[in-house]
């Protein structure tokens, strides 16, 4: 049985994302801690990037602060606080702070093992 969680965001350290310039991390609700999600925090930098990249499982996103580029397939949308995003899975998507300040968003994925399935099922 799971237990319930709860997590301030300041309680939860950032790591550095390996390779990438001004781009950091952190793991509010974890593989452990949920059966089915994993919840992240993302901060850019100003004049930062995460490129393009693909993955097997969808996204769901909320923007707290800044101003961000997020590209899906072909096209860009230019998001800000306030703003929600879905990513499907299997679709090329980057982001771009195009701000002054820092651009801070959830992250929700389905955890590794559930991701795996959800790709086995749809094939």
């Amino acid at each position: 049985m799971q237990k319930p969680k709860v997590i301030h965001e300041e309680e939860a350290p950032y790591n550095e994302v390996e390779g990438l310039k001004g781009v950091r991390f952190k793991v509010l609700i974890g593989k452990d801690d949920a059966p089915t999600y994993m919840m992240r925090i993302f901060e850019i930098d100003p004049g930062c990037h995460i490129p393009e990249h693909t993955h097997p499982w969808e996204h769901e996103e909320y923007v707290l602060s800044g101003n961000l580029r997020i590209k899906i397939g072909d096209r860009a949308y230019d998001v800000k606080k306030g703003h929600a995003v879905y990513i499907p899975p299997n679709i090329p998507h980057s982001y771009q702070n195009i701000g002054e300040d820092k651009v801070v968003f959830v992250c929700t994925i389905p955890k590794e093992d559930v991701a795996k399935l959800l790709a086995e099922l749809k094939r």
